[in-house]
Protein backbone atom coordinates (compact mmCIF):
# COMPACT_ATOMS: atom_id res chain seq x y z
CA UNK A 1 0.00 0.00 0.00
CA UNK A 2 1.28 3.99 -0.51
CA UNK A 3 0.02 4.69 2.46
CA UNK A 4 1.61 2.37 4.99
CA UNK A 5 4.02 -0.43 5.36
CA UNK A 6 3.41 -3.85 7.58
CA UNK A 7 6.57 -6.09 8.24
CA UNK A 8 4.78 -9.21 9.43
CA UNK A 9 6.33 -10.91 11.72
CA UNK A 10 6.27 -14.35 13.91
CA UNK A 11 5.58 -13.42 17.61
CA UNK A 12 2.58 -12.17 19.13
CA UNK A 13 3.74 -8.76 19.27
CA UNK A 14 2.68 -6.05 16.77
CA UNK A 15 4.70 -2.55 16.92
CA UNK A 16 1.77 0.22 15.49
CA UNK A 17 3.58 3.63 14.99
CA UNK A 18 0.50 5.59 13.92
CA UNK A 19 2.70 9.18 13.74
CA UNK A 20 5.60 8.36 12.27
CA UNK A 21 5.03 9.21 8.64
CA UNK A 22 5.90 13.02 7.01
CA UNK A 23 4.24 12.89 3.71
CA UNK A 24 2.14 15.52 3.07
CA UNK A 25 0.15 15.34 -0.66
CA UNK A 26 0.77 18.73 -2.52
CA UNK A 27 -2.87 19.61 -3.03
CA UNK A 28 -3.01 20.01 1.42
CA UNK A 29 0.78 21.11 1.90
CA UNK A 30 0.70 24.14 -0.16
CA UNK A 31 -2.07 25.38 2.33
CA UNK A 32 -0.44 24.94 5.50
CA UNK A 33 1.54 27.64 7.23
CA UNK A 34 5.32 27.49 6.57
CA UNK A 35 5.92 26.55 10.23
CA UNK A 36 3.27 23.37 9.46
CA UNK A 37 4.83 22.84 5.85
CA UNK A 38 7.88 21.23 8.00
CA UNK A 39 5.23 18.84 10.47
CA UNK A 40 7.17 19.43 13.69
CA UNK A 41 4.66 17.44 15.51
CA UNK A 42 6.15 14.18 14.02
CA UNK A 43 7.11 11.67 16.58
CA UNK A 44 10.33 11.54 14.95
CA UNK A 45 12.47 8.30 14.03
CA UNK A 46 10.06 5.84 15.49
CA UNK A 47 10.60 3.40 12.80
CA UNK A 48 14.28 3.92 13.50
CA UNK A 49 14.17 3.53 17.22
CA UNK A 50 12.16 0.52 17.21
CA UNK A 51 14.02 -1.02 14.36
CA UNK A 52 15.32 -3.82 17.02
CA UNK A 53 11.77 -4.89 17.43
CA UNK A 54 12.21 -7.67 13.96
CA UNK A 55 14.86 -9.31 15.89
CA UNK A 56 12.18 -10.31 18.45
CA UNK A 57 9.61 -11.64 15.49
CA UNK A 58 6.93 -8.39 16.21
CA UNK A 59 5.17 -6.99 13.02
CA UNK A 60 5.54 -3.55 12.35
CA UNK A 61 3.02 -1.33 11.07
CA UNK A 62 4.19 2.35 9.42
CA UNK A 63 2.15 5.33 8.02
CA UNK A 64 3.33 7.36 4.87
CA UNK A 65 1.69 10.28 5.18
CA UNK A 66 1.47 12.76 8.28
CA UNK A 67 -0.46 13.08 11.24
CA UNK A 68 -1.26 16.49 9.83
CA UNK A 69 -3.06 14.58 6.81
CA UNK A 70 -5.19 13.09 9.16
CA UNK A 71 -4.44 11.51 12.91
CA UNK A 72 -4.51 7.61 12.72
CA UNK A 73 -4.74 7.43 16.53
CA UNK A 74 -7.87 9.05 16.57
CA UNK A 75 -11.30 8.18 16.49
CA UNK A 76 -12.98 8.62 13.30
CA UNK A 77 -15.69 10.65 14.53
CA UNK A 78 -13.12 12.71 16.39
CA UNK A 79 -14.31 12.21 20.13
CA UNK A 80 -11.88 13.90 22.31
CA UNK A 81 -9.63 11.65 24.22
CA UNK A 82 -8.86 14.08 26.99
CA UNK A 83 -11.66 16.18 27.39
CA UNK A 84 -11.20 19.48 28.68
CA UNK A 85 -7.57 19.81 27.76
CA UNK A 86 -6.19 21.46 24.89
CA UNK A 87 -5.79 18.28 22.09
CA UNK A 88 -5.36 18.55 18.64
CA UNK A 89 -8.35 17.06 16.01
CA UNK A 90 -8.78 14.16 13.14
CA UNK A 91 -7.66 16.85 10.62
CA UNK A 92 -5.49 18.64 13.12
CA UNK A 93 -5.83 22.64 12.55
CA UNK A 94 -3.65 24.02 15.54
CA UNK A 95 -0.40 22.38 15.94
CA UNK A 96 1.06 20.83 19.73
CA UNK A 97 2.53 24.84 20.29
CA UNK A 98 -0.82 26.16 19.63
CA UNK A 99 0.07 27.63 16.57
CA UNK A 100 -2.51 26.88 12.77
CA UNK A 101 -1.82 24.24 10.62
CA UNK A 102 -3.12 26.22 7.74
CA UNK A 103 -3.76 29.36 6.15
CA UNK A 104 -6.60 31.21 7.26
CA UNK A 105 -9.41 30.43 5.54
CA UNK A 106 -7.55 27.12 4.17
CA UNK A 107 -8.87 24.49 6.68
CA UNK A 108 -10.45 21.16 5.49
CA UNK A 109 -14.19 21.05 5.09
CA UNK A 110 -16.42 18.36 6.55
CA UNK A 111 -16.41 16.27 3.27
CA UNK A 112 -12.54 16.45 2.66
CA UNK A 113 -12.04 14.95 6.22
CA UNK A 114 -14.94 12.08 5.45
CA UNK A 115 -12.48 11.56 2.18
CA UNK A 116 -9.01 11.67 4.26
CA UNK A 117 -10.49 9.06 6.53
CA UNK A 118 -11.38 7.05 3.46
CA UNK A 119 -8.25 7.35 1.79
CA UNK A 120 -5.42 6.82 4.69
CA UNK A 121 -7.35 6.47 8.17
CA UNK A 122 -9.05 3.00 7.32
CA UNK A 123 -6.20 1.53 4.98
CA UNK A 124 -4.15 1.72 8.38
CA UNK A 125 -6.48 0.60 10.40
CA UNK A 126 -7.67 -2.16 7.98
CA UNK A 127 -3.98 -3.65 8.25
CA UNK A 128 -4.35 -2.82 11.98
CA UNK A 129 -7.13 -5.14 12.70
CA UNK A 130 -5.88 -7.72 9.75
CA UNK A 131 -2.82 -8.61 11.57
CA UNK A 132 -4.05 -8.30 14.98
CA UNK A 133 -6.15 -10.94 14.46
CA UNK A 134 -3.75 -12.98 12.44
CA UNK A 135 -1.31 -13.27 15.19
CA UNK A 136 -4.55 -13.57 18.04
CA UNK A 137 -5.28 -16.58 15.78
CA UNK A 138 -1.84 -18.45 15.43
CA UNK A 139 -1.05 -17.66 19.38
CA UNK A 140 -4.14 -17.20 21.67
CA UNK A 141 -3.00 -13.63 22.54
CA UNK A 142 -1.39 -10.50 20.86
CA UNK A 143 0.41 -7.74 22.36
CA UNK A 144 -0.08 -4.16 20.25
CA UNK A 145 2.89 -1.97 21.37
CA UNK A 146 1.99 1.94 20.19
CA UNK A 147 5.02 3.24 19.72
CA UNK A 148 5.08 7.78 20.55
CA UNK A 149 7.56 10.39 20.82
CA UNK A 150 6.57 13.97 21.88
CA UNK A 151 8.70 16.98 22.76
CA UNK A 152 9.24 17.04 26.36
CA UNK A 153 7.78 20.44 26.98
CA UNK A 154 4.52 21.86 25.11
CA UNK A 155 3.33 24.03 27.76
CA UNK A 156 0.04 24.54 24.92
CA UNK A 157 -0.41 20.74 25.78
CA UNK A 158 0.58 20.30 29.40
CA UNK A 159 2.44 22.14 31.86
CA UNK A 160 5.91 21.63 33.10
CA UNK A 161 8.07 18.65 31.98
CA UNK A 162 6.65 15.51 30.79
CA UNK A 163 8.83 12.65 32.36
CA UNK A 164 11.22 10.57 29.79
CA UNK A 165 8.59 7.69 29.50
CA UNK A 166 4.94 7.81 29.55
CA UNK A 167 3.47 4.53 29.91
CA UNK A 168 -0.30 4.20 28.83
CA UNK A 169 -2.99 1.42 29.61
CA UNK A 170 -6.50 3.57 29.45
CA UNK A 171 -6.10 3.60 33.07
CA UNK A 172 -5.58 -0.37 33.28
CA UNK A 173 -8.21 -1.30 30.96
CA UNK A 174 -6.69 -1.56 27.71
CA UNK A 175 -4.15 -4.97 29.15
CA UNK A 176 -3.91 -7.07 32.02
CA UNK A 177 -2.88 -6.16 35.25
CA UNK A 178 -0.36 -8.88 35.00
CA UNK A 179 1.26 -6.88 31.77
CA UNK A 180 1.11 -3.62 33.58
CA UNK A 181 2.71 -4.99 36.33
CA UNK A 182 6.03 -7.21 34.00
CA UNK A 183 6.50 -3.40 32.60
CA UNK A 184 6.33 -1.45 35.63
CA UNK A 185 8.88 -3.69 36.88
CA UNK A 186 11.13 -3.28 34.02
CA UNK A 187 11.06 0.43 34.25
CA UNK A 188 11.86 0.44 37.97
CA UNK A 189 14.62 -1.53 37.44
CA UNK A 190 16.07 0.70 35.65
CA UNK A 191 17.61 4.79 36.77
CA UNK A 192 18.50 6.18 33.71
CA UNK A 193 14.78 7.55 32.86
CA UNK A 194 11.93 9.24 34.92
CA UNK A 195 9.11 7.53 33.85
CA UNK A 196 4.77 7.80 35.02
CA UNK A 197 1.68 4.99 34.33
CA UNK A 198 -1.23 6.72 32.94
CA UNK A 199 -0.25 10.11 34.03
CA UNK A 200 -0.94 13.03 30.85
CA UNK A 201 -0.97 10.35 27.93
CA UNK A 202 -3.13 7.29 28.87
CA UNK A 203 -3.47 6.07 25.39
CA UNK A 204 -4.82 7.66 22.40
CA UNK A 205 -7.41 5.83 19.98
CA UNK A 206 -5.84 2.45 19.38
CA UNK A 207 -4.69 1.33 22.92
CA UNK A 208 -7.82 2.31 24.26
CA UNK A 209 -10.32 0.75 21.24
CA UNK A 210 -8.24 -2.38 20.17
CA UNK A 211 -6.95 -3.28 23.96
CA UNK A 212 -9.27 -5.98 24.90
CA UNK A 213 -7.56 -8.63 27.17
CA UNK A 214 -10.92 -10.48 27.79
CA UNK A 215 -10.23 -11.27 23.89
CA UNK A 216 -6.42 -12.08 24.14
CA UNK A 217 -5.60 -8.73 22.52
CA UNK A 218 -3.67 -5.87 25.02
CA UNK A 219 -2.69 -2.84 24.01
CA UNK A 220 0.08 -0.39 25.90
CA UNK A 221 0.96 3.09 24.79
CA UNK A 222 4.77 4.53 25.40
CA UNK A 223 5.09 7.90 25.12
CA UNK A 224 8.80 8.83 24.83
CA UNK A 225 10.50 12.34 25.89
CA UNK A 226 12.03 13.01 22.87
CA UNK A 227 15.09 14.69 24.53
CA UNK A 228 15.96 10.73 24.83
CA UNK A 229 17.04 10.00 21.73
CA UNK A 230 17.12 12.92 19.55
CA UNK A 231 18.15 16.77 19.10
CA UNK A 232 14.76 18.16 19.70
CA UNK A 233 15.83 21.71 18.21
CA UNK A 234 17.00 20.26 14.92
CA UNK A 235 14.77 16.69 15.04
CA UNK A 236 18.18 15.09 14.54
CA UNK A 237 18.85 11.65 15.38
CA UNK A 238 21.12 10.96 18.15
CA UNK A 239 22.79 7.61 17.70
CA UNK A 240 24.96 8.20 21.85
CA UNK A 241 21.32 8.76 23.80
CA UNK A 242 19.40 6.28 20.77
CA UNK A 243 22.04 3.13 21.82
CA UNK A 244 21.24 3.97 25.57
CA UNK A 245 17.42 3.90 25.23
CA UNK A 246 16.82 0.97 23.00
CA UNK A 247 17.57 -1.63 25.85
CA UNK A 248 15.16 -0.22 28.09
CA UNK A 249 12.43 -0.63 25.12
CA UNK A 250 13.79 -3.73 24.33
CA UNK A 251 13.59 -4.99 27.95
CA UNK A 252 9.95 -3.54 27.73
CA UNK A 253 9.00 -5.53 24.54
CA UNK A 254 10.35 -8.72 25.91
CA UNK A 255 8.55 -8.14 29.52
CA UNK A 256 5.27 -7.60 26.72
CA UNK A 257 6.11 -11.22 24.94
CA UNK A 258 6.64 -12.92 28.01
CA UNK A 259 4.04 -14.96 29.89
Amino acid sequence: MDTFTLHRGSAPLLVSLPHDGTRVPDDIATRFTAEARRVPDTDWHVARLYGFARELGASILVPAHSRYVVDLNRAEDDTSLYPGQNTTGLCPVRRFDGGPVYLEGAEPTPEEVVARVDRYWRPYHAALRAELERLRAEHGRVVLWEGHSIRGELPWLFPGRLPDLNLGTAGGGSCSPELARRLGLVLAAQDSYDWVANGRFKGGHITRHYGRPELGVEAVQLEISQRCYMDEATTGWDEALARRLQPVLRALLEAALSE
